[in-house]
Parts: C-alpha cells; structure tokens; sequence
C-alpha cells in the first residue's frame, strides 16, 4: 500500500500525518553499501530477507520493490489467473484489488465492520455468496491500521471453501494477535500455509525508503514469488530444459545461460534498499513501542471529544504495532464537513489524510462490477480522519492535535 501526506503549494505542513524516522546509524549502513562492490542485488538483500523472516517467525522471506509489488507477487504465486476470483475488503489501499485484476483474476468486494475498518468473517461468506459461478480462489484479508484481522475465524472459514490467504500487512508490520488455543500469533507467520505482504514504505513503521516483502510457511510459494521478482529467469542448471543451449559438448553448464519459466516482472530491492532495512529492523520494538503509547495518549484526549469523536474500535487480543492514527468523526452532528476540519487543521500545521476511499467506489471498478451496496465500508469511510503518527512525535504534539481538532469541532 502507498501513502502520501497532503501538501499544498505554499504551506508548511509542520506536523505531517506520518514521516520517516531515519538515524545516523540508518544513514551509515546505507553509505556502508555506496562504498561497497554491490548496489542492486547482493550481499545484503539475503541479510534483510533472514533477519526478517526471524522477526516474523517465518522460514523464509521474499524482499521486493514495493508493498504494491509483494502484493501482485503473492496473486501470482498462488497461482490466480483469469475464471478465478478473490476476496478483498473495500477498505483498503488501491493496490490490494489491483493485485488480483492484474493476474486477470475478479475481485469480490467485502464490506468491513463500520467502526474497526476490519473484514470479518460474515462479510467474506458474504462476498463468497456473490461469486456467480466464479472460481474463489484467494482471500486477501487486511491488517488495517496496524490491527489484526479476526484471522482464526477468516482461517476457518478459507478452510471450509479450500481458499489460500494472502493477508495483506502492508499496516500491521510488528502486530501480534492472541489465537485461539491462547497462543500468540506475529503478523507474517502465516500459518495458515498462504503468505503475507509487508509494506518498507517510508511512513510505515519500518523505512527502506520504498520496498516490501512476503513470508509465510511455505517455501515452494516463497520461491516462486523469489523467481517471479527477477523476469521469470532461473539460472539453476537442474532447472534447465533447453539442453543443447544450457550445456556444452562435455555436459558443462555455458556460464551465461539462463531460462525463463514463466513471464516475471523486475521487483527486485537493491542492497541500497535493504541496508535501510536492515538497520531499521532493528529498531522495530522500539519504533513499535512509541506508536502504541502515542496512540494511548490519542485515546485519553479523543475522550473528551465523545461523542463527536472517538478511536476505531479495538479487537480483543491484539497487541497491533499502529501504523495510522484513525477517528471516527460525526462531522452532520458537528453541522461541519471532513474538508473544512482538514482544512481548519492544516492552517494549524497539522497534516491529516484519509485512508481510505472504499475502492468500490473507484471508477474503473464501478465500471466493472456496477454499483455495490457495502454499507460498513461507507459508514466507515463517511466518519474516517488520520491524525499524526510516527514515532518523533512529541507527547505534546498529541495535546495540541487534539486541542485543534476539538476547535475545528467547535468544543
């Protein structure tokens, strides 16, 4: 998923709804590699994918270009193409949905719960009930803003209809989830035997500047998608079938060969890329950690906006590593519009965005599918407001935010 601040010609947005928190010590790995013998695919894109296959308690990790691109990796890897159909929420960034139409598979739109933002299980049946005849094949579910998805429910119900998942937790990178035999469960574990895709982008928890990622269990999904990020091209001689090219009179590999599987596309990170990476990793807990009690602090002080105002509702048994500050705002109670608090607030300095317009509701997708009735989706959509986040953030930015939004609210 991509993000962007507002900007707006001529105004210093001195308090952006999210930013990038890089080090010194950032800042030398990534000289480290400058100085080094490799700057696209090398030494140090293996480092980033095992030490964060570690951190998710997976066996394996995929790095790639973007989280959009760990997406569209992952509906190839398993394998959906066109007559088949997926399972996406409406509340989500562009590039979720994209990525099922790009392997020409359908998507099936889900309605999400009005005040987490969140699919559940009833909304999945629901938009498996309106497959008309089309293979389901996949599920997307999303982490959205850092919280987890009721993913034992999302599991047992894939189950039942024999769909792999692809969690999309491109928001939910350091989020754990309590399962169901009370055991803890880390975002991009996936073990449920699909994958997870991970978002590097610079407002996410963890900045490789642009990139993202897939893990999951199972490592002939994580080699195809390893395969796919690099044109479709092996250069494994067992892999060879072209013989009287691969090899030489004496059965000796010819140095230069390679073959092509199947269409791939270029989502490789560089070392450049993952040096950031892996130097941020490290600070996960730390960056995580801040997150969580600048949103606790948000919580308190949204309080006294009640009922005007008020958090997304939290699941129970979650410990998310926040990646959006989102409220819930009745902006008809107030007598006022999402535009003019946003605009009341950036003249303040403070930046603000909306995550997300239901995608549903994009045109090429209306086009498509014709109008759709997901009413959660709206619900959420008509009250969403993302507030600052990241980690810098001072505990008085928290005051002053809220003070000014109980302004633009006329409280």
């Amino acid at each position: 998923m991509s993000d962007a601040g507002i900007v707006t010609p001529g105004v210093s947005t001195r308090l952006p709804y999210g930013r990038h928190c890089v080090g010194e010590d950032d800042i030398a790995a990534v000289v480290a590699v400058l100085r080094g013998d490799f700057l696209t695919t090398g030494p140090i894109v293996a480092a980033f994918e095992s030490a964060l296959a570690e951190v998710v308690n997976a066996p394996d990790a995929v790095v790639c270009s973007s989280g959009t691109a760990a997406l569209h990796l992952a509906a190839m890897s398993v394998g959906l193409g066109p007559g088949d159909a997926a399972v996406v929420p409406a509340v989500t960034f562009l590039a979720t949905a994209n990525a099922v139409r790009l392997t020409g598979a359908e998507v099936l739109f889900a309605d999400v719960d009005p005040d987490t933002g969140l699919m559940g299980a009833d909304h999945m049946a629901a938009a498996i009930g309106n497959a008309g005849g089309r293979r389901v094949r996949a599920v997307f579910p999303v982490h959205f803003a850092g919280q987890p998805a009721p993913m034992d429910e999302i599991v047992a119900l894939a189950r039942a209809h024999d769909i792999v998942i692809v969690e999309d937790a491109c928001h939910a990178f350091g989020s754990t989830w309590e399962t169901r035999d009370g055991g803890e469960a880390r975002i991009g574990q996936a073990e449920h035997g699909g994958l997870a895709a991970f978002s590097f982008h610079p407002v996410k928890t963890v900045a490789m500047g642009e990139g993202g990622a897939l893990t999951g269990q199972d490592r002939a999904l994580l080699e195809r998608a390893r395969g796919l990020r690099n044109h479709g091209m092996t250069r494994d001689s067992e892999a060879f079938t072209e013989h009287a090219l691969a090899f030489d009179a004496g059965g000796a590999v010819n140095p230069w060969h390679y073959e092509m599987t199947v269409p791939g596309l270029n989502y490789r990170a560089s070392d450049i890329h993952c040096a950031l990476g892996l130097s941020q990793l490290g600070k996960l807990e730390r960056f995580s950690d801040r997150r969580r009690r600048l949103v606790a602090a948000y919580d308190a002080q949204i309080a006294t906006l009640a009922p005007l105002a008020r958090p997304l509702a939290r699941r129970e048994g979650c410990v998310p590593a926040w990646h959006i500050y989102v409220a819930l705002i009745d902006f008809a109670a107030v007598g006022t519009s999402r535009r003019r608090v946003m605009d009341a607030l950036r003249a303040g300095g403070i930046g603000t965005q909306v995550h997300y317009i239901p995608v549903h509701r994009q045109p090429y997708y209306r086009r498509r599918y014709g109008e759709q009735s997901l009413p959660g989706a709206m619900a959420y959509f008509e009250r969403c407001l993302s507030l600052p986040l990241f980690p810098a953030m001072e505990d008085g930015d928290v005051d002053r935010v809220v003070h000014a939004l109980g302004q633009a609210l006329g409280r």
